[in-house]
């Protein structure tokens, strides 16, 4: 149920289609071993446990990516098919394919606190106070690294689009 908007959320974090597969698969297996260790009635809901869980496993695979000094984000395959609805006429969806390839070009140039909310609510359609859950903040708190977040993303898009 979960697998589409996670894998899509942790493919947004790496950059990476097959990383993004990798970590998916752990997120599950890390979910499943909770499950059977703990109850789940202390987490307000499974998504949140998993947001948590994908996170936490973002986390673990940049810190042994710092380790071995690697690290290459290629945010550029398969994006824009999944995001683009079918139903368009050509002339809507390549101005959709456009402002996508603007807004991949610059999520990573933006916070990674800003670049999670994003993905959280504007893509996996998250609600803040999901969000608030999920990364331990406060909803108001969410609401405004969400606004300081498209700012930023708005002010680099700009200052692109200038050049």
């Amino acid at each position: 149920m979960y697998v589409e908007d996670i894998h899509r959320f942790v493919y947004f974090k790496v950059g990476s289609q097959e990383e993004a597969n990798d970590i998916t698969s752990k997120v599950f297996l890390k979910t499943w071993g909770y499950i059977l260790k703990e109850s789940l009635d202390r987490e307000r809901s499974l998504r949140a446990l998993i947001y948590k869980i994908a996170r936490n496993t973002i986390i673990d695979h940049y810190r042994e990516q710092s380790r071995k000094s690697e690290s290459s984000i290629d945010a550029s395959e398969g994006l824009s098919e999944s995001l683009v609805d079918e139903k368009q006429d050509l002339a809507k969806a390549l101005e959709i394919d456009s402002d996508i390839e603007m807004i991949k070009k610059a999520l990573p140039m933006i916070k990674d606190e800003y670049r999670e909310v994003i993905i959280m609510h504007y893509i996996n359609e998250m609600s803040f106070a999901e969000i608030a859950d999920i990364t331990g903040k406060s909803k108001g708190n969410v609401r405004v690294i969400s606004y300081r977040a498209l700012k930023a993303l708005k002010e680099i898009i700009e200052r692109s689009q200038d050049q």
